[in-house]
């Protein structure tokens, strides 16, 4: 049976500022550097206000936004369940996923009252990100927003380990991860960040339950789920909770483990400016080429690829012609 739907992702709808930081931005303003942090609204705009406005991009986002949006490029169909207020940042949002070809449980008419999520997204010299978030309406993302009749006609469901931290998401979680074992439809799941697994393992914990059918995580995070400090021992503990899954390794590429094998993936040496998003665009590449006919192996080469592109200019996207070259350059190679 054909479904409508490749992937259907649940995740925080957040409008992502993108900026450049020095390192001593994040002294200067008290800021945990590499990691996402939840601030209030009044802590956000102190932040905003510091930070230079029109050298800073802005696009929908939320890491299951950028997945479901890299999956699309390629040319797979995704539908993304998530919360905006009825205001500009909102309008913003969904004008954004109709313009990269994402369906949704939203509209404009029928947005509630409230303040839309925004994550500022600082870029150190490093490359490396961090990320302050306020989270707004979507911290009150629900199980009432989930559209089953999407759901069921989707391939794949994708869980963003962000929503965690929300009790009524974690409940919108396990909702959709029900919905879909009664229909037989696999479970994808991000961990998204390190401070999710390490101060939220209780809730993560529930949402991987028996198992999920794919589990995305870095290295970092697959080690402080397992509670060990090498990735051999980890990979071994993932096969408990996963019946497949994916390592990213940052620069040393990936490790896949396909169910019954482990594929190592060859990174593609580049230039990194913004690590930004290149998880994101990882799953969402991968997420396509499994949906589409390739074997693990084949997907995390594309997932490696268009991540690669990603990590060398600033924000989480690629450009329709970046695509394109993407796929041509795979078929070169």
């Amino acid at each position: 049976m054909n479904k409508r739907y490749d992937v259907y992702a649940l995740g925080n709808a957040l409008v992502d500022i993108v900026t450049e930081v020095d390192l001593d931005f994040f002294t200067k303003h008290q800021i945990e550097k590499g990691v996402m942090t939840l601030v209030d609204e009044k802590r956000q705009h102190q932040l905003i206000h510091a930070i230079d406005m029109k050298r800073s991009k802005m696009s929908c986002g939320g890491s299951a936004a950028n997945t479901v949006i890299g999956l699309c490029q390629f040319g797979g169909k995704g539908f993304y369940t998530c919360l905006v207020a009825k205001d500009d940042l909102g309008r913003f949002f969904l004008q954004d996923l109709k313009r990269n070809g994402v369906d949704t449980n939203l509209t404009p008419e029928t947005l509630p009252p409230g303040i839309t999520g925004k994550v500022l997204v600082m870029t150190s010299p490093d490359a490396e990100r961090t990320m302050n978030t306020f989270l707004g309406i979507s911290s009150h993302l629900s199980p009432k927003q989930i559209d089953e009749n999407a759901l069921i006609n989707s391939t794949c469901l994708y869980l963003e380990g962000y929503l965690v931290t929300s009790p009524t998401g974690l409940e919108a979680m396990k909702e959709a991860k029900r919905i879909a074992e009664r229909n037989r439809i696999r479970t994808a799941l991000t961990f998204s960040d390190p401070s999710m697994v390490k101060y939220f393992s209780k809730q993560m914990s529930e949402i991987v339950g028996a198992s999920v059918d794919l589990l995305f995580c870095n290295e970092e995070e697959a080690m402080i789920y397992t509670g060990t400090n090498d990735l051999s021992d980890a990979r071994e503990k993932l096969k408990d909770v996963a019946k497949h899954f994916v390592v990213t390794l940052g620069a040393n590429g990936a490790l896949i483990y396909d169910g019954d094998t482990f594929i190592n993936i060859e990174p593609y040496r580049v230039k990194a400016l913004d690590t930004n998003g290149a998880g994101d665009m990882f799953a969402g590449a991968f997420l396509y080429g499994i949906t589409h006919g390739h074997s693990y192996a084949e997907a995390g080469k594309l997932a490696s690829l268009a991540s690669s592109r990603v990590v060398t200019q600033f924000g989480p996207r690629l450009e329709p012609a970046q695509v394109q070259k993407v796929l041509g350059d795979l078929i070169a190679s």
